[in-house]
């Protein structure tokens, strides 16, 4: 066990060095404010305060893990080898920035806190962050920072066995319409017959009566090929599926439907299967536990894990409502637009809520990479790049790649061609170096 000598243990401190030590370097780590207690220790030490004690392993401490609430942060982003790192320490430190107090700022989502300009749906975006200002978006930079400060203390315990973790695959298959045209209703497909006739579009008016006449299958009806993936697999995927009442973000089919529910249970047969909440649950935590009910009745179990609609949060609100209602894991941050590392890591972490000043019970499972953000690149080698990159810089810490695809990705119609060929490349990262 790690021992922390620090001049004040507040719940910050805690949850950084926690996530630093425990969930990413392995080992358990405990904290004293009492120096006799640091001397007698005879394991793994270190100081986190502004002077070090004598000789031991000192990081010199930033004030932001002391503070409560939100103040002006200073930050100046510089350098640091093949990465980047801010609030920088000094020479005395034997790391030159203070990881912890950089790691807090970015998984606390600090930022988001502050005032910044939202998109049309009201999210977030990558272009306001100071990872994507500072071009260290594509790294994992808390697992990177964390690597390096192992080294430290491999370089000072020689003898000390640290555990390795392995590279692992979370594959997350959300389904805001488990159809195209099947199980609309008589009013939706006779609107949609009508758009067809008025845009001339008689290919997809050919195809829609197709395959409500059963003769031909539905686009979006991909289920069967991604579960003959997860029977292949290791690696267990996640599926969301949105059984949202109908509104003008959320088009997915009537979760009375008896098809639509066994096919619920066909997929949670073999992969898990959680909430996609709808777009209007966000700001109602009543319409989020109606939905929460819902899917607990169709599965036959308690709901838990929740990913919102659009990739919208509001922080922090949507997160204590999923914490209010005992929902233990959320697949929601990240960015639709940009592949990369919204929090900064490829290690699932838990919200700090920064108002009350706790670690909540919430584990937040970043996601790094979004279907939709590939689309921008326009061959499919381009594509295979980027994805390549980014399961590179995740491989290299042995984090979790945690990418979204949609069910009708699979369907191979016109924008999607080749993504059955990048979910493939996916799953064969585990087995290659």
């Amino acid at each position: 066990m790690l021992l922390v000598y620090t001049h004040k243990i507040t719940p910050r401190l805690k949850y950084a060095f926690k996530q630093v030590f425990t969930r990413i370097i392995g080992i358990p780590v405990d904290f004293t404010t009492t120096i006799e207690s640091f001397i007698a220790h005879d394991s793994l030490k270190m100081s986190y305060t502004r002077q070090p004690l004598s000789n031991e392993i000192f990081v010199r401490s930033h004030d932001i893990l002391y503070e409560q609430g939100l103040s002006d942060v200073e930050i100046s982003v510089q350098d640091w080898e093949e990465t980047k790192c801010f609030f920088f320490n000094g020479d005395k430190s034997a790391i030159p920035f203070d990881i912890f107090s950089a790691s807090f700022y970015l998984l606390s989502r600090y930022e988001e806190y502050l005032p910044h300009v939202k998109d049309q749906y009201g999210r977030f975006t990558a272009q306001e962050s100071l990872a994507y200002k500072h071009d260290f978006l594509h790294q994992p930079v808390v697992d990177i920072w964390a690597y390096k400060f192992k080294k430290v203390f491999q370089e000072n315990y020689p003898d000390f066995q640290f555990p390795e973790r392995q590279y692992t695959i979370k594959p997350i298959i959300d389904v805001p319409s488990a159809y195209n045209f099947k199980l609309k209703g008589i009013m939706r497909t006779f609107g949609g017959t009508v758009k067809d006739l008025f845009s001339f579009n008689f290919k997809k008016l050919y195809y829609r009566y197709m395959v409500l006449f059963g003769l031909k299958r539905d686009t979006y009806d991909t289920f069967k090929y991604i579960i003959n993936k997860q029977k292949h697999s290791q690696f267990k995927f996640l599926f969301f599926f949105l059984i949202g009442d109908y509104s003008t973000y959320d088009k997915g089919i009537d979760a009375q439907k008896k098809k639509f529910i066994t096919l619920i249970k066909q997929v949670a047969d073999y992969c898990q299967v959680g909430l996609k909440a709808s777009y209007f649950a966000l700001e109602d935590i009543s319409i989020l536990k109606k939905e929460k009910g819902r899917m607990e009745a169709i599965l036959n179990t308690s709901l838990s894990a929740s990913r919102h609609s659009f990739s919208k949060l509001n922080l922090p609100e949507s997160y204590r409502n999923l914490v209010e209602l005992e929902i233990l894991e959320d697949y929601t941050m990240g960015y639709v637009n940009h592949p990369g590392f919204r929090a900064g890591t490829c290690t699932p972490f838990f919200f700090y809520d920064l108002d009350y000043e706790i670690q909540t019970p919430l584990k937040i499972c970043s996601y790094h990479l979004l279907d939709y953000s590939l689309l921008k690149f326009q061959s499919l080698l381009d594509k295979k790049k980027a994805l390549n990159e980014i399961i590179y810089q995740v491989k290299k810490v042995h984090g979790e790649f945690v990418p979204v695809f949609h069910n009708y990705t699979f369907s191979e119609v016109d924008r999607w061609k080749g993504y059955k060929d990048l979910f493939n490349i996916i799953l064969e990262s585990a087995h290659e170096n």
